[in-house]
């Protein structure tokens, strides 16, 4: 049995997103088994934002879907976002230097098998519906995804 590597993906921004995506890539590019939970804010990375319904949900639940990032595209930064100037800036920086933006960093996680796993308390509280996420995400409760962070070698918290 090779390497395993378990991220739990906590944060809703793009930056942090992203070193989590290239960590996963990268670890997959060298053999290593990856897995990611996705809890909370960290869902936003994983909600498919053509498959987003308002049926069947809260007010609360439709108020998080209207205030919140559609998915990969719309995360903000963690610092220095400044109304969304500070990522556009960002983005032509990862342009200039012939780098993948998030979204490619993404594509290639579905493509290597990567396995994407959402909290199903998470999801419950959040409002989302399974089949608003990405295709590839099995929702997991707690004690499952404790179970694959601890038969892992590596296990990180973004």
């Amino acid at each position: 049995m090779g390497k395993r590597m378990n991220l739990l993906m906590f944060s809703g921004e793009y930056d942090k997103a992203m070193a989590a995506l290239i960590l996963a890539n990268t670890a997959r590019d060298i053999d290593v088994e990856v897995t990611m939970f996705f809890s909370f804010w960290g869902l936003f990375l994983v909600r498919d934002p053509d498959k987003m319904t308002l049926e069947d949900k809260t007010i609360y639940e439709k108020l998080m879907d209207v205030i919140t990032p559609k998915g990969p595209e719309q995360l903000p930064l963690s610092r220095m976002n400044f109304s969304g100037l500070g990522k556009l800036m960002l983005e032509e920086m990862i342009e200039d230097q012939g780098a993948p933006k998030l979204i490619h960093f993404l594509k290639g996680a579905r493509k290597k098998n990567i396995k994407f796993y959402a909290c199903k308390l998470s999801v419950d509280i959040m409002g989302f519906k399974p089949e608003e996420l990405l295709p590839e995400v099995e929702i997991i409760d707690a004690a499952a995804y404790l179970k694959d962070a601890l038969e892992s070698d590596m296990q990180l918290f973004i």
